[in-house]
């Protein structure tokens, strides 16, 4: 049964203490969430330099990383779909990274895109691939799967007829490697999401939904408006057709993750808006 779940990333600001975070992950059950997806350097004390980067971006991960995850996961009754992982702590310790999904009762250990990497370069991405597939091979060893997460990045062309994300689809063995897709930044990089879904078929184990708009009211000083992250059901994405896809192939996980643009600057009452447009759905 395909459960409906918050990514971490988006509660960076609102799991700053034991107190704070309880109270978040009750009103995400409250609002009809059954799970919140982990990402490991937010659930141990959080490296500068991630910090950094992650705030650049626009997704601040927040001082979580000291608090007790294990506890605050089962005394909010959430499961936990997938742990994020950087793919270099896998090579170096797949059993740690199992294990630690494990403990959380998760299927899954999932490598988003990787920092200071250059994806149009054809050598570069054969490589990555090569490198998923033995990462996935030692966490099947341990009974996990490994899944890949997209951002826009991977859409680059390092080859005249091939984006990256292309390359990684042929060149990982289905066996080891599957996905987790995230249509918001695949429409991004001006890509037919919904077809990209269905060329993933079963492989999409876990789909990242988020919508995508503008809050512009009034008289426009131009006729080009800037989008950015929007509520489910409140921006322009065609989203149902998307939903209906990932519930075909009956993915483990239907996962929120909004960045920033928060209705009334609240990651809180941006879920609660985005899960009131699922219940349609789930």
């Amino acid at each position: 049964m395909t459960i409906k779940a918050v990514q971490q990333f988006q509660l960076g600001t609102v799991l700053n203490n034991e107190k704070q975070a309880a109270k978040t992950l009750r009103l995400m059950k409250e609002a009809g969430y059954d799970g919140i997806e982990l990402c490991s350097f937010m659930i141990h004390p959080t490296p500068f330099m991630v910090k950094i980067l992650t705030k650049a971006a626009g997704m601040p991960v927040g001082n979580g990383g000291k608090l007790d995850w294990p506890k605050l996961v089962k005394e909010a009754g959430l499961s936990v779909p997938s742990v994020h992982q950087y793919l270099n702590s896998i090579e170096e310790d797949p059993e740690n990274a199992a294990k630690e999904a494990i403990s959380f009762g998760s299927r899954y250990v999932t490598v988003t895109g990787m920092y200071r990497f250059d994806y149009g370069d054809s050598k570069n991405i054969h490589s990555l691939a090569e490198r998923l597939n033995k990462a996935g091979e030692a966490l099947a060893a341990q009974g996990i799967g490994l899944l890949y997460h997209n951002h826009n990045i991977e859409f680059l062309r390092p080859e005249p007829d091939k984006t990256a994300y292309r390359i990684l689809m042929e060149e990982t063995d289905p066996k080891y490697v599957n996905f987790e897709f995230d249509s918001y930044w695949a429409v991004d990089a001006g890509v037919y999401a919904l077809g990209l879904m269905e060329q993933l078929g079963s492989r999409l184990k876990l789909y990242h939904i988020n919508d995508r708009g503008c809050r512009q009211k009034g008289l426009a000083m131009t006729p080009l408006l800037k989008m950015d992250s929007m509520e489910l059901g409140t921006g322009c994405l065609d989203l149902e057709p998307m939903i209906r896809q990932a519930l075909s192939v009956d993915v483990d996980a239907i996962i929120l993750e909004s960045h920033k643009n928060w209705i009334d600057k609240s990651p809180v009452k941006s879920f609660q808006v985005s899960g009131e447009y699922l219940r349609k759905y789930l």
